[in-house]
């Protein structure tokens, strides 16, 4: 079953994040507090809703618990931020990724709880969502509008078969441009270099393509 995902707060970095998860397919709760933002997003995301996320009954009757992943993206409130964090990890939220404004703000959230926390000067929304669709993907880098370079964890489907065997190219359109292993980087890898537990793919792609392969191969 494929992982669902709650959003909150619709600001740049927490809509970039909810739609480049809808368009990959995911289903996505995007909250606000504001009722014009929640319009905006609505037609993008599975659902949008407009609610007070310090509201822990207003989260309840969302079904808040029944997601995999909540992000906590609210901008400059710090309080709300905090208090939202804590109401989700007494809910027993499975993980949940929150946006910090500083590194004061980081210290804090990760004392209560928060299984991530990240921050927005440093990392894209997009970059942050494809991390979010699976634990094996280690960057991410948009190179155009439409191409982008992933680092790739090899799953347990890859690991003890080659390139050959993967057909990465002919199935999914990308291209395995090296392999890093633990001792050495293989650029380019041949067809039949085997792959091993802790090598990483780096896979250079249409964002489209690179998106239905981060999905399958996601753990």
């Amino acid at each position: 079953m494929r992982k669902q995902f709650a959003i909150i707060g619709m600001g740049r970095f927490g809509s970039s994040i909810a739609k480049t998860l809808s368009q990959t397919g995911f289903e996505v709760l995007a909250i606000d507090h504001r009722e014009n933002i929640v319009q905006d997003i609505s037609s993008i995301v599975t659902h949008a809703v407009q609610a007070d996320s310090t509201d822990e009954e207003a989260l309840k009757a969302l079904g808040i618990r029944n997601f995999d992943v909540v992000v906590v993206a609210i901008g400059e409130d710090i309080q709300a931020s905090i208090l939202t964090t804590l109401i989700l990890k007494e809910m027993g939220i499975a993980t949940i990724v929150v946006k910090a404004v500083n590194d004061l703000h980081g210290k804090v959230l990760k004392k209560i709880g928060a299984d991530k926390v990240v921050y927005p000067e440093r990392d894209m929304g997009q970059r942050v969502a494809h991390h979010l669709i699976s634990s094996n993907i280690l960057d991410y880098i948009e190179l155009s509008a439409d191409y982008s370079i992933v680092e790739i964890k090899a799953s347990k489907q890859m690991i003890g078969k080659n390139l050959r065997e993967l057909d990465i190219r002919v199935k999914y359109g990308c291209n395995v441009i090296a392999i890093k292993q633990e001792e050495k980087l293989v650029i380019p890898p041949s067809a039949e270099e085997l792959l091993n537990p802790n090598d990483i793919l780096v896979i250079v792609g249409k964002n489209i393509d690179l998106q239905t392969f981060e999905v399958t191969f996601a753990e």
